[in-house]
């Protein structure tokens, strides 16, 4: 395929690199800083850099922040070729997809959103790698009209990527279940680090510290974007969250070790049945 990749960042970049490096397609590379094209040509990440012609590509990969990303295919989607395949890897989709379809659908183009399950610590094209989705999940999202050959085709390009597993679901239930395994957890690392003894862990921290705080490097514009399109399902999780904490605090605070003993066996038990469930299933 002829495919455009617009927004050479972590995501955008890795997605180039991978297709250089694993496929046969042809990569044309669209950043907003030109100098991060001229370095994607020179790492032979892309095989062109964008010059302004939106014709020609059998697929467009959008990867911008979602705010972006809707701006971006709002003011240029009349400029595609009719029934190109968009797609965009936003960590989002509910409404903000219902938007991008009706964009494409309004211009006579074709729309499936997926979401890349990976990432780092830190952003930018610096960062990207070829081998970044290497058996990561990789989440499709066609709305129930979307055409088979669509899906098909975002499938073959997520296991050309590096795909461990591929989930197919709405868009509605992408974002129910993102709102637990992924932001919540985003919420949880940027609120463990305000601890005043953040600056005393040296020497005292081992791999459950480095762990919980990983992703508090997270993009504070990018990520306020998903939480806010994403906010009901989040502020469910979250508010089960602070419940269930507040029960190991007040063990701790009533001195009741055995409630503390029953909550501390509750989840190891539901984290066993978890990994069980987990037996022969990639990620």
């Amino acid at each position: 395929m002829n495919i455009l990749v617009v927004g050479l960042g972590l995501i955008g970049g890795s997605v180039c690199k991978a297709l250089k490096k694993y496929t046969y397609h042809t990569v044309t590379g669209c950043d907003i800083n030109h100098d991060i094209e001229e370095n994607a040509l020179r790492d032979v990440a892309i095989d062109n850099s964008f010059d302004g012609n939106y014709s020609g590509f059998d697929l467009v990969i959008i990867s911008l922040f979602p705010e972006t990303a809707e701006k971006f295919f709002s003011e240029n989607a009349g400029k595609f070729d009719k029934n190109t395949l968009i797609t965009d890897v936003c960590g989002i989709k509910g409404d903000f997809s219902a938007r991008m379809k009706k964009t494409a659908e309004k211009n006579g183009l074709r729309y499936v959103g997926i979401h890349p399950m990976a990432g780092k610590e830190f952003g930018g094209y610096s960062n990207s790698s070829a081998d970044l989705f290497l058996k990561a999940n990789f989440i499709i999202t066609p709305s129930e009209d979307s055409r088979n050959e669509d899906i098909e085709i975002l499938k073959k390009l997520s296991s050309e990527l590096g795909a461990g597993k591929i989930v197919l679901t709405s868009p509605e239930n992408h974002d129910k279940m993102i709102a637990y395994t992924s932001q919540l957890a985003h919420i949880v690392s940027s609120a463990y680090v305000k601890s005043p003894e953040l600056n005393l862990e040296c020497g005292f921290s081992g791999g459950s510290f480095q762990d919980m705080t990983r992703i508090a490097t997270m993009n504070e514009k990018m990520w306020t974007d998903l939480f806010m399109q994403n906010r009901d399902n989040l502020q469910f999780e979250l508010d089960t969250l602070i419940s269930n904490l507040m029960k190991y605090r007040d063990a701790l605070q009533n001195k009741d070790a055995e409630t503390m003993k029953n909550l501390i066996a509750e989840g190891r038990k539901l984290k066993e049945n978890n990994l069980r469930n987990r037996v022969g299933q990639p990620n």
